[in-house]
C-alpha cells in the first residue's frame, strides 16, 4: 500500500480513536483499520446513547469538563457528587467484587483528567438531564451516579473523534478487516488485512486492538454465554465478531474475565437482528423500576426496583431471555407515564393499551390472560402506599407478602389507561477477553507481556463481572485506550531509536 504504519490500530470506536490519538500525541505515525464500511463506522460507540460515568467531587469539576453550564442551569441542579470511593463502591458492588483491582484503580482514578483530555481533543459533553435527572419542586436532582453524556450521544462522540483523528494526520482505512497478527522474534510487527476483496500484510512496530468484544457472534455466544445466547437482539455493530481476541488468542495471549457474561439488557421484542443507527440506542426499555415485569406464564420474575436502573439494566436482559419465550411485558399505569424514558415513545414499539386491567391482559401477546391479571391484583395488594414515593432516590417504597418483592418505586397499578411493551434480550457486549497489563500491554499465558501488543475497550476482559455500572463501558474504553496508545508510541519509539 505504500504506507509503513508504525502503530496500528484495529477498531473504530471509542476505545480505537482515543488509542489513535494518545498514539499520536506521542509522535507516533498511526494507521486505524476500521472493519466497517464508512457509514457504519464507530462499532458499538455509534450505538450508544452517550452516557460516560466519571467521578466528580462538585460542580466545579463539571464546570471545567462542561463549561457551557449556565449559572441559572447550576442554580436549578442539585448535581451532587460522586466521589472515587463512590465509583470504587459501585464497581465493587456490582461486579460481586470479582473486578481487577489494578484495573479499576487505572479505571477511576484516571475517569475525569480523560475526559478533560477528550474535552481538549475536541469531544463535548453536556448534562444528561432528560435520562438521568427528574424535576421535583422545580429542581432537577441527579441520581444513580451517573450525570455526563457526550454531545450528540454516541454517533457525535464517534465524529468527534473521528474528527480529531483527520485533523492530526491519522489515517483511517475503512472496509479494512484484520485478519491475523504477524509476528517476528521481537513480537508482534504487524497485521494481515483484507480490504477491497485483496488481501495484505501491513508492518508496524505496535499493534492496539480494540475491535470489541465478541456479542455479534451466533456461534460464539451460544459456546461461551450459553445455549439461548444465540437468539438474543445484538443492540449494536454487526461487526463485533471477537476477531481482535480471536488473533490474540492464536499467537498465545491469556483470555482472562467473565467469558460467560455480558452486558445485556431489555430490548424491544421486534427490534431487527442487529442495532439500526438511525433509531440508535432507543430499542432499550429502561424505566421498568417504575412498574411492573411479566412472562408467559403472567408471572413476575424479577425485584423490578432493587436498584437504580443503572445497576440493574445491564443483567436484567440475561433474565429476560431465561423466561419462557425469551420475553417479557413492561406494563405501567398513567401515574407514572410521564416518568417514562423517551425510548418508550419511539415509531418502532411493540405496545399495546387499554383502559382496563383486564382488557390489557387479554391484549398480552403470549401472555397466560388470567394469571396475569390475578399477578396485577395480588402486586396492587401488597404495595407500601404509606411510603412516599420518589424517583429521584431509592425510597423504600416496597411490597410486603410477595414471592418475589419490588423493594423500591412500588406504585400500585390502579389509573388508566394502562400501556405495556413487549421486550427481549438485547446483547450490548461481552464480558470475556484479553489480559492485559496496567500499561494496556496484552500477556500471554504464563502472563508475560507480548511485546508490540496492546488491548483497549470491550476486549479487555478483568473488569465486569455479572452486571455492570451504567456508563462505565465508554469511560474504560477511553481510559484504556489513551493508556494502550501512548504504551504502543513508546514501543514504537524505543524500536525506531538506532
Amino acid at each position: 500500500m505504500g504506507f509503513l504504519a508504525k502503530i496500528i490500530v484495529v477498531g473504530g470506536g471509542n476505545a480505537a480513536l482515543c488509542a489513535a490519538l494518545a498514539a499520536r500525541e506521542n509522535g507516533a505515525d498511526v494507521v486505524v483499520l476500521e472493519r466497517a464500511p464508512k457509514d457504519e463506522a464507530g462499532g458499538n460507540s455509534r450505538f450508544t446513547a452517550g452516557a460516560i460515568r466519571v467521578a466528580y467531587d462538585g460542580v466545579d469539576d463539571l464546570r471545567r469538563l462542561m463549561p457551557d453550564l449556565t449559572d441559572e442551569e447550576v442554580a436549578n441542579t442539585d448535581f451532587g457528587t460522586y466521589s472515587e470511593d463512590q465509583f470504587f463502591d459501585d464497581m465493587g458492588r456490582v461486579t460481586e467484587y470479582r473486578c481487577d483491582p489494578d484495573l479499576v484503580e487505572l479505571l477511576v482514578r484516571r475517569s475525569r483528567e480523560t475526559l478533560l483530555w477528550m474535552r481538549a481533543c475536541g469531544v463535548r459533553f453536556a448534562p444528561i438531564w432528560g435520562r438521568q435527572a427528574f424535576k421535583v419542586d422545580g429542581r432537577f436532582k441527579f441520581w444513580g451516579g451517573l450525570t455526563v453524556e457526550a454531545s450528540g450521544g454516541g454517533p457525535g462522540l464517534v465524529d468527534a473523534l473521528t474528527k480529531a483523528c483527520e485533523d492530526g494526520g491519522i489515517e483511517i482505512r475503512y472496509g479494512a478487516r484484520a485478519l491475523d497478527l504477524l509476528r517476528d522474534q521481537d513480537g508482534v510487527c504487524g497485521v494481515r488485512v483484507k480490504q477491497d476483496g485483496r488481501t495484505h500484510d501491513l508492518a508496524g512496530d505496535a499493534v492496539v486492538l480494540a475491535s470489541g468484544g465478541f456479542e455479534a457472534n451466533h456461534e460464539w455466544r451460544a459456546r461461551y454465554l450459553g445455549p439461548g445466547w444465540d437468539l438474543a437482539k445484538v443492540r449494536g455493530s454487526r461487526f463485533n465478531t471477537g476477531d481482535g481476541i480471536r488473533m490474540a488468542l492464536d499467537i498465545g495471549a491469556a483470555p482472562y474475565g467473565h467469558w460467560s457474561g455480558c452486558h445485556a439488557v431489555g430490548w424491544d421484542r421486534n427490534a431487527p437482528e442487529f442495532g439500526d443507527l438511525a433509531v440508535g440506542d432507543a430499542f432499550q426499555k429502561h424505566s421498568y423500576p417504575f412498574g411492573i415485569m411479566i412472562n408467559a406464564e403472567g408471572k413476575r420474575f424479577v425485584d423490578e426496583g432493587a436498584d437504580f436502573r443503572n445497576y440493574t439494566y445491564a443483567k436484567y436482559g440475561g433474565v429476560i431471555l431465561s423466561q419462557p419465550g425469551q420475553f417479557a411485558w413492561q406494563i405501567f399505569d398513567a401515574k407514572v407515564a410521564h416518568l417514562l424514558r423517551d425510548e418508550y415513545r419511539i415509531r418502532q414499539i411493540t405496545k399495546v393499551t387499554a383502559p382496563t386491567l383486564q382488557e390489557l391482559a387479554g391484549k398480552l401477546e403470549g401472555v397466560d390472560a388470567a394469571t396475569a391479571l390475578e399477578t396485577i391484583v395480588a402486586y396492587n395488594a401488597s404495595v407500601a402506599t404509606e411510603i412516599p414515593f420518589d424517583p429521584n432516590v431509592k425510597d423504600g417504597r416496597c411490597t410486603r407478602g410477595l414471592e418475589i418483592a419490588k423493594s423500591n418505586w412500588a406504585n400500585t397499578l390502579d389509573e388508566g389507561p394502562f400501556e405495556a411493551y413487549a421486550v427481549t434480550c438485547g446483547v450490548t457486549f461481552t464480558f470475556g477477553g484479553l489480559r492485559i497489563s496496567t500499561d494496556g500491554n496484552v500477556l500471554d499465558t504464563d502472563l508475560e507481556p507480548i511485546r508490540g501488543l496492546y488491548a483497549a475497550g470491550e476486549l479487555v476482559g478483568g473488569l465486569f463481572y455479572s452486571n455492570y455500572p451504567g456508563g462505565t463501558g465508554l469511560m474504560s474504553g477511553a481510559v484504556f485506550g489513551r493508556i494502550a496508545g501512548t504504551s504502543a508510541a513508546g514501543v514504537e519509539a524505543a524500536r525506531s531509536a538506532p
